[in-house]
């Protein structure tokens, strides 16, 4: 009989988290650039380009922000980790690997502050300019939740990342998506000026 551990289910959420993490990214760099008036877009089935992706892109981060709780939460209901509820806030007293527990807790807080911050009554309090630069705070947040989820230790024994391992591949396969779609949309933005500029 199966018998899954508080560390495998923590383990299991983290991945689905960075799962949907990615996604959620991938919608957000798509509402910023005006997704509906892409060439690529528009050549799409149109069961695709009736998705509301204003609320799926909110639906997913509510969802991964609850597995980010659940995958920490995790770790500290099992006793013999050591770890304890200020350990997931202040990652550095964490007893396994202190460094890269901190690197999830700020991108676990980081996340909060996004989604805080995108609340209506608080964006407009906020501003759109101010709103916009906490928001750009989450291409940060990926780097730190990615080098979070591929240097950790599944067992928390401290042992180096084993880089083919497949649970680190999913991960790997995520910064790698990251990486391609931030310099896309960093040349899409360049792109956009220099427009701007020749007009």
């Amino acid at each position: 009989m199966f018998s899954a551990s508080y560390l495998d289910i923590s383990g299991a959420l983290g991945i689905l988290a960075c799962g949907l993490l990615t996604l959620n990214f991938l919608m957000g760099m798509l509402l910023s650039v005006a997704y509906v008036r892409l060439p690529i877009w528009k050549k799409l089935p149109l069961y695709i380009q009736k998705i509301n992706l204003i609320q799926l892109h909110n639906y997913t981060a509510y969802v991964a922000w609850a597995l980010v709780l659940l995958h920490a939460g995790l770790l500290v209901l099992d006793k013999n980790l050591g770890f304890r509820w200020q350990d997931l806030i202040w990652g550095l007293g964490a007893p396994k690997q202190p460094v890269f527990v901190m690197l999830g807790s700020l991108s676990m807080l980081g996340l909060v502050l996004t989604i805080v911050t995108t609340q209506k009554f608080i964006k407009r309090r906020l501003g759109f300019r101010l709103w916009k630069n906490i928001h750009l705070l989450s291409y940060l947040l990926t780097l730190l939740f990615f080098v979070h989820g591929i240097y950790m230790d599944p067992l928390l024994k401290d042992r180096s990342p084993d880089w083919l391992d497949a649970e680190k591949l999913v991960i790997e396969l995520g910064a790698l998506v990251m990486l391609v779609a931030i310099l896309l949309r960093v040349r899409y933005h360049f792109q956009q000026r220099k427009q701007a500029y020749t007009d």
